[in-house]
Parts: C-alpha cells; sequence; structure tokens
C-alpha cells in the first residue's frame, strides 16, 4: 500500500463522512477525526458491497457505488452519533 493510496482514502473518506453527516438531520455529537474514520469505513464497505452486486461497471464515477457509500457513511455517523450522545448523558 502506496502513501499516495493512504492518502486517497483519507480524501474520499473525509468526502464520504462529510456527506454522510450532511445527508443526516440534525446536530451528530462527533468530531472531524470520527467523521473520517465512519467516511472511510463507509467507502470501503460501499466499494466491496457494490462489487459483490456488480454495480461497479463504468469506467468513470461510480453513482450507485457512491450512493452506497454516502447511505452506509449516514448510517454509520448515525450510530455513532447515537452511542456517543447516550455516553454523555
Amino acid at each position: 500500500m502506496s502513501i499516495q493510496t493512504i492518502l486517497g482514502a483519507i480524501v474520499i473518506g473525509a468526502i464520504i463522512g462529510a456527506l454522510g453527516r450532511l445527508v443526516l438531520p440534525g446536530r451528530q455529537p462527533i468530531g472531524w477525526i470520527l467523521t473520517i474514520v465512519v467516511g472511510i469505513v463507509a467507502a470501503l464497505i460501499g466499494t466491496a458491497l457494490a462489487q459483490v452486486l456488480n454495480v461497479a461497471t463504468t469506467d468513470g464515477i461510480d453513482w450507485i457505488e457512491l450512493v452506497l457509500q454516502v447511505v452506509l457513511a449516514v448510517v454509520g455517523v448515525g450510530l455513532v452519533a447515537a452511542i456517543r450522545g447516550r455516553e454523555r448523558v
């Protein structure tokens, strides 16, 4: 794994995590590092799921894969926010 791959995963994870937070209504009590981690995990799982379902077939932007990643990021941010919110009470 090269440094470019790692940096690319961080950048894509940050974008996917930020999109997940934007789509999820309300405030989420999680920081930006946790948002990036959730985004990276969502991007990896979304890519794997798209490959298993055989929907990642274009040479350009795979919109279905991107939607899967964002939906997973919304779920992940929601779960992490719920867990973090319960810890503070």
